[in-house]
């Protein structure tokens, strides 16, 4: 089932090429592209347990395909048998979400550009679906030359959908070579890191079970240089992805030239990568050494909620500010992952892990959970973004006002996705970054302190630049017949929108996937 949520976007990619017109190339994208949304909606549902594949060694017996129902899923077969090298798919709480999420967002982002996108159209859905096979495939990746593969996908498509279909104001070719040598500089550094592991291991092997497994037997792990080496390879590629301050300056570029379907992939999916990095390989692999490096990682996730938080309110550019809002958002990721990491041997084995309430569980899931939430939310501003600039050709903050009136129902819609960004509670902005602030609350306590007020500028920012400046106010004569939003586009943002309540009112439905493998991370954190 994994490969075929995986591959399936490709094969439509490559069936695209063969279509005709384009009616008929908007029409295949968007029903194909729910294949994998039903695949993975199904693995969510029929899959309701995850084993402790970080721990339990290779998985990846010769010469067979695995795929045990009822307790895991996940395929296996030698690939590259001389290198040790495997086709090694699977999944477990954290990573189902994201692949759940990224197939949802793909096809909502092929519904609504299926009306907006009239050039180009068989490259730009082509590539879409090649885009949404790279991120699939770095979420269900447990060998790391897979991994990397697909990771490296997914950087092409990005790169030419912001190039060729960005907007012509916004130097989309700039932004476009901008965001591919940022991330292509972090995925030299992830290549070396992998290399060494590979070196240094025994036997040599690119299994990141086996290589958590056996961590304390490796040889790398017992050379604190390489070890030190080895994480700052992948941390740099990971904290340039999400991004972290001071690797974030590409971001606002590419969101603001994206076409509106890009922006929503790149905030909702192509930024949790990085995340998913820190909790699939950092946490579980470099224990010791990400402990060691807690609280400078902690001091750089604080800077970003304050420092994103502060450049959202100066901007007067609807779609950049959202931009920064993610460096602000994601800051509580990783000083989430920062606060796991710093905890004690004692703390990792309490007898309270099994309530993901509990400080150290409370921090990886708060943190995973807010990688989710975040998707939902952002995705959400984008598309509104979006929409509203598509009836204005502006994205100005200081053009707008009194929209309240004039669009109830995009004013209704962005009311409550800005207010679940700012994280009222009740929507699903709140639960992540509250459970991230408790965890942390023990291990980071200072730090804990300094975020707090990135949430209070993250509230004022949106009251302020978001709902006053475009839904209050008194209305320029020139938007008197601004339409409101229509069929198509309401039903793109509902199945947001309803995620954005649900999230906040019953967390439950989704935190107890995530904590069932969060104490599994914890486990291999406190393994010795």
């Amino acid at each position: 089932m994994l490969s075929a949520i995986t591959f399936i976007p490709l094969l439509g990619a490559i069936i695209i090429l063969f279509l005709p017109s384009d009616n008929a190339i908007k029409r295949f994208a968007i029903i194909w592209s729910i294949i994998p949304l039903i695949l993975a909606t199904i693995a969510w549902v029929i899959f309701p347990t995850w084993p402790d594949f970080t721990l339990m060694g290779s998985y990846c017996p010769p010469d067979i395909w695995v795929a045990s129902a009822n307790t895991y899923l996940g395929e296996c077969a030698p690939w590259i048998p001389v290198l040790g090298i495997q086709y090694h798919l699977g999944v477990d709480g954290i990573s189902m979400p994201l692949v759940w999420l990224t197939t949802l967002l793909t096809t909502l982002g092929l519904f609504y550009s299926a009306r907006v996108i009239n050039e180009r159209v068989k490259e730009f859905f082509a590539l879409f679906l090649i885009l949404e096979m790279g991120m699939l495939g770095v979420f269900v990746s447990l060998d790391l030359f897979l991994f990397y593969i697909f990771w490296e996908i997914g950087l092409v498509p990005m790169y030419f959908l912001i190039g060729i279909w960005g907007h012509d104001t916004d130097r989309p070719q700039y932004a476009a070579i901008k965001f591919f040598l940022y991330t292509l500089a972090g995925s030299v550094f992830m290549l070396l890191a992998i290399i060494a592991l590979y070196l240094f291991s025994t036997p040599h092997t690119f299994d990141i079970t086996l290589l958590t497994a056996n961590r304390d037997n490796m040889p790398w792990a017992k050379d604190a240089l390489i070890s030190t080496l080895a994480f700052l390879g992948f941390f740099l590629a990971f904290a340039i992805k999400m991004p972290l301050f001071p690797f974030h300056t590409w971001l606002p570029d590419a969101h603001t030239a994206a076409p509106t379907a890009g922006s929503v992939i790149l905030a909702g999916i192509l930024l949790k990568l990085g995340g998913y990095g820190f909790i699939r390989i950092l946490l579980p692999m470099f224990p010791g050494t990400f402990q060691s490096l807690a609280l400078w990682i902690g001091v750089l996730a604080v800077i970003s909620i304050v420092y994103g938080a502060f450049v959202a309110m100066s901007q007067n550019d609807f779609k950049r500010l959202v931009a920064y809002s993610s460096v602000n958002h994601m800051g509580f990721v990783i000083l989430g992952f920062a606060a796991a990491a710093a905890l004690t041997n004692e703390q990792v084995t309490s007898p309270e892990l099994s309530n993901y309430f509990n400080n150290g569980a409370a921090a990886i899931n708060g943190a995973v959970l807010a990688m989710f939430s975040h998707g939902v939310i952002t995705g959400g501003l984008f598309f509104l973004v979006g929409m509203l600039y598509e009836r204005t050709h502006t994205r100005e903050l200081a053009q707008f006002g009194g929209f309240m009136a004039k669009v109830p129902i995009y004013g209704a819609l962005l009311l409550l996705t800005a207010f679940a960004s700012l994280g009222l509670p009740g929507l699903a902005g709140f639960v992540g970054e509250f459970l991230v602030l408790q965890g942390s609350y023990t291990t980071l306590t200072a730090l804990t302190f300094v975020a707090v007020i990135g949430i209070v500028l993250t509230a004022a920012y949106f009251l302020w630049k978001v709902i006053q400046k475009v839904l209050l106010g008194q209305a320029d004569e020139k938007w008197a017949k601004l339409p409101d939003l229509k069929g198509y586009e309401i039903l793109t943002l509902v199945p947001l929108a309803v995620l954005m309540v649900l999230i906040g009112i019953y967390p439950s439905w989704i935190l107890d996937t995530i904590n069932q493998a969060t104490i599994v991370v914890l486990k291999a954190v406190g393994a010795t």
